[in-house]
């Protein structure tokens, strides 16, 4: 029987769970013949590919990284204090099941208040077991607010209404053991994305998963930082793209939205990555606010390879 893996600690708007298996067949042959030994993820969200990569291939060391604060310092502490974090989860877990509806809504906003209050104060660069609550709060955020979105306004406060579910896993024990395990051969960067240059080689398998470009007026998928990622930002990405193909040598895998969704003579990404393989794949729209309008989309998935 397989063993059961680890899988995400946070719902997470474009998690690419249910894209695993089609990721599958795109990833570079060297690192299914255990070639690849060093696996790095700049855009780290809620992990799902750095998880199946480190559970099912030979990596050595992996680089997680990401511009979110609360983020990263959540990986830490999962890395540092799983126990204690369970122990903190547990008593939420505990608190939220016993509630009466009212009770779990008044629960949810104080957290929220307390999370939103302390994010000055937090710094994942001097990690403290201040960090323990603080990733408590966040995940019981996670699993009980709207839609499992983790969202930040322009202030950079967390903003997301409650979501009135009846039975939250806020806890997951074995999972955050699972997880606190991969970790121990990982490091964990708060930093920009092209911070992973550095560290890249001709023996490093590298996956981008940044904020999708919108395909429409109304999408957003930037929600994840208070300061967005617009096309300058995109345009960014792909020159780095360029420089870790050209000057490192490394292998390199990219995701992004699908214009052609919506605009069959879209071709930015055509453009912006011309000389590269560019496949699409089969995606769930699985957070809109509108039931209507969640169905099956195209994603692409872009390599040097």
């Amino acid at each position: 029987m397989e063993s059961i893996k680890a899988k995400p600690f946070l719902k997470w708007a474009g998690g690419k769970t249910q894209l695993l298996r089609q990721f599958e067949a795109y990833y570079p042959e060297s690192l299914k013949r255990g070639k690849v030994k060093k696996y790095i993820e700049p855009f780290i969200g809620s992990g799902a590919v750095f998880l199946e990569i480190c559970q099912t291939y030979a990596i050595e060391l992996a680089f997680i990284s990401d511009i979110n604060p609360d983020l990263v310092l959540a990986y830490q502490t999962l890395q540092a204090w799983p126990d204690e974090l369970i122990a903190a989860l547990e008593t939420l877990q505990v608190q939220y099941d016993k509630s009466s509806q009212i009770e779990r809504e008044l629960l949810f906003s104080e957290v929220r208040t307390q999370f939103n209050a302390q994010r000055e104060r937090t710094d994942s660069r001097q990690l403290s077991k201040v960090a323990i609550n603080r990733t408590a709060q966040l995940i019981f955020l996670n699993k009980t607010c709207f839609n499992g979105l983790f969202r930040l306004n322009s202030k950079g406060e967390f903003n997301v209404p409650y979501g009135r579910y009846k039975q939250p896993k806020i806890l997951d024990a074995d999972n955050i053991r699972r997880i606190s395990q991969l970790l121990n051969k990982t490091e964990i960067r708060l930093a920009e994305f092209e911070s992973c240059y550095a560290i890249a080689d001709e023996h490093s398998f590298i996956y981008f998963d940044p904020p999708y470009r919108p395909i429409s007026k109304t999408a957003n998928f930037t929600g994840y930082a208070s300061t967005g990622f617009t096309d300058r930002e995109q345009e960014k990405l792909a020159h780095l793209f360029r420089r870790l193909d050209r000057e490192k040598g490394a292998k390199l895998m990219l995701s992004n939205s699908d214009p052609k969704n919506e605009n069959a003579d879209d071709d930015y990404f055509e453009r912006l990555y011309a000389g590269y393989s560019i496949h699409r794949v089969l995606a769930s729209r699985a957070i809109n606010s509108v039931g209507t309008k969640r169905g099956r989309i195209y994603e692409l998935l872009i390599v040097n390879y």
